[in-house]
């Protein structure tokens, strides 16, 4: 089986009709019928129920016909992805959250570039919905955040990567800072700092989430859509936040992150891209990116 066979029953499959294929892909109608019939019995069943004038996808037709599109689209981006390469020209977008991806993004640029020093990586710093926005516009390759919940991941594809533990982060000065650990309750009755809702609806659904035997609601007082303000506002003593513990990663000595007693679930980190498949950059990032989430 060739990419041709793909092709061509791809534009039979699409046009219903071989003479109007055929014209499509500057073929005889002949060959073009002989190619499909030639895929057909490598396969080893029907593709195309066949009439004097028009043709049908089989059952089985319909579901080849999903999965060979999705070989040929893969076939293409390999082809940009390497010219791309080949010529010096080849970016990769990379969506992140820096509070999240501290750890793990120095080293995985550093690996990457190792191995692809022709691609330039473009970072992009931006809020959840900003990067589902982005992979789904094509403005974003791959992106890195916390797993989202399936009703949101429509089009798109997560991996996880790792595992991150929730804390208390306080400003050194607060009355908590000293505290080895802290309980669910206490928290319930300090002033929180979140997330902007808005922007970063899966932190208020986290929120939610571990509030939840408590039988209390988050004190929620300020939103903020950047985690450098988010820590500005905990450093000053506005108030208290539940973060990763990777965000020490970010803030270090400007703030303290007191573990909870008991200990939450931890919440899975990881990449996500678009159905449609990696790019040949892409996959190298995300290959980077797992093996040096497997040493931390």
């Amino acid at each position: 089986m060739e990419l041709r066979h793909l092709r061509y029953f791809a534009a039979v499959a699409e046009e219903e009709n071989v003479s109007r294929a055929a014209l499509k892909l500057h073929v005889s109608q002949p060959a073009l019928s002989r190619q499909i019939r030639d895929l057909e019995d490598e396969l080893g069943f029907q593709l195309l129920e066949r009439s004097a004038k028009s043709v049908r996808l089989t059952d089985a037709g319909r579901v080849f016909l999903t999965e060979a599109r999705a070989v040929l689209q893969r076939a293409e981006d390999a082809v940009k992805a390497a010219r791309a390469v080949a010529t010096g020209a080849s970016e990769l977008h990379v969506g992140y959250a820096p509070s999240i991806t501290a750890r793990i993004l120095p080293p995985t640029l550093r690996a990457f570039q190792a191995e692809l020093p022709s691609v330039r990586v473009r970072l992009h710093d931006l809020s959840t919905e900003e990067m589902f926005a982005g992979l789904r516009e094509g403005k974003l390759q791959i992106a890195f955040i916390l797993r989202p919940t399936t009703a949101r991941m429509r089009g798109l594809h997560f991996e996880e990567l790792a595992r991150d533990t929730l804390c208390l982060a306080v400003a050194p000065k607060h009355p908590l800072a000293r505290r080895r650990t802290v309980t669910l309750r206490e928290l319930a009755h300090e002033p929180l700092i979140a997330y902007s809702r808005k922007d970063y609806p899966e932190a208020h659904e986290m929120l939610n989430t571990l509030f939840a035997g408590t039988k209390s609601r988050p004190n929620i007082i300020e939103e903020h859509d950047s985690v450098s303000s988010l820590i500005a506002a905990v450093e000053a003593g506005t108030g208290v936040t539940v973060a990763l513990q990777s965000l020490i990663c970010t803030a270090g000595p400007r703030l303290k992150l007191i573990p909870f007693t008991p200990a939450p679930e931890s919440l899975a980190v990881g990449a996500v891209w678009p159905n449609g498949g990696l790019s040949l950059a892409a996959e190298v990032f995300l290959k980077c990116a797992k093996e040096i989430a497997a040493k931390k």
